[in-house]
């Protein structure tokens, strides 16, 4: 288990049995990606934007810089309109294994057509394909977040991308706070992953299985992100 700063959030610990690494079905590698720093990594920049296809897969680029740290994925667009569960948490285990097919983890997450129910199911999912202990669920219950959380969270960004860990975060987009391409009128709940940050423009890159006509994978700030997250929270 890592070393990590004490969270006043309560860790809820994954139930349900889960497929091990073993059982688990990997799927090819896909086409070569795209760079992520090509065009800077202020918030709002898109790196990958107009995969609509449910399904669509490719290989984004890490990069390192002074500020900067992305990690390499297997990005894929949801397969289903309520796979942004599975889908980001296949995403995250890309950076580290062959990851299972979207199908695969829906099943281990227990993911119905309502959804993914609870950040915990993710975290243990994490665990468990990767055989190891390090994600943990951190709940952000205060609306707007306290300082404390906020500070936790960048903290656990950085742990977690230097370690070669992308988080996962379960979020809620309402009308005028939503990242790039959401549906304007509707609030829109979901799960997406962070594979990077810019410690320069305080911003944190992307990756966004959702098919809503905008950008999949792009630069969003430290302050945005920490607002979507409350009620819900994230795995770190």
């Amino acid at each position: 288990m890592r070393k990590r700063l004490v969270s006043t959030a309560i860790a809820v610990a994954a139930a349900g049995a889960l497929v091990t690494p073993a059982a688990a079905r990997a799927e090819p590698a896909p086409p070569a990606g795209v760079s992520v720093l090509d065009h800077g990594s202020k918030a709002g920049t898109a790196v990958v934007s107009g995969q609509n296809e449910p399904g669509t897969r490719l290989r984004v680029g890490g990069a390192q810089t002074r500020s900067a740290h992305t990690l390499p994925v297997d990005y894929q667009v949801q397969e289903t309109g309520y796979w942004c569960g599975p889908a980001a948490t296949r995403i995250a285990l890309s950076a580290r294994i062959a990851a299972p097919s979207q199908g695969a983890l829906a099943a281990q997450l227990g993911t119905t057509e309502a959804g993914t129910d609870h950040i915990s199911q993710v975290t243990g999912v994490l665990n468990a394909n990767l055989g190891t202990g390090w994600y943990e669920s951190k709940e952000m219950p205060n609306d707007p977040p306290s300082q404390a959380q906020k500070d936790l969270l960048w903290n656990d960004i950085v742990l977690d991308i230097d370690n070669n860990y992308p988080l996962v975060t379960n979020i809620v987009a309402p009308p005028g706070n939503q990242p790039p391409g959401y549906p304007p009128d509707q609030t829109i709940y979901h799960y997406f992953t962070v594979i990077g940050y810019d410690d320069a423009n305080r911003t944190v890159l992307i990756a966004d299985p959702a098919s809503f006509g905008g950008n999949q994978i792009y630069w969003l700030s430290f302050d945005q992100l920490a607002t979507l997250i409350p009620p819900k929270g994230y795995a770190a």
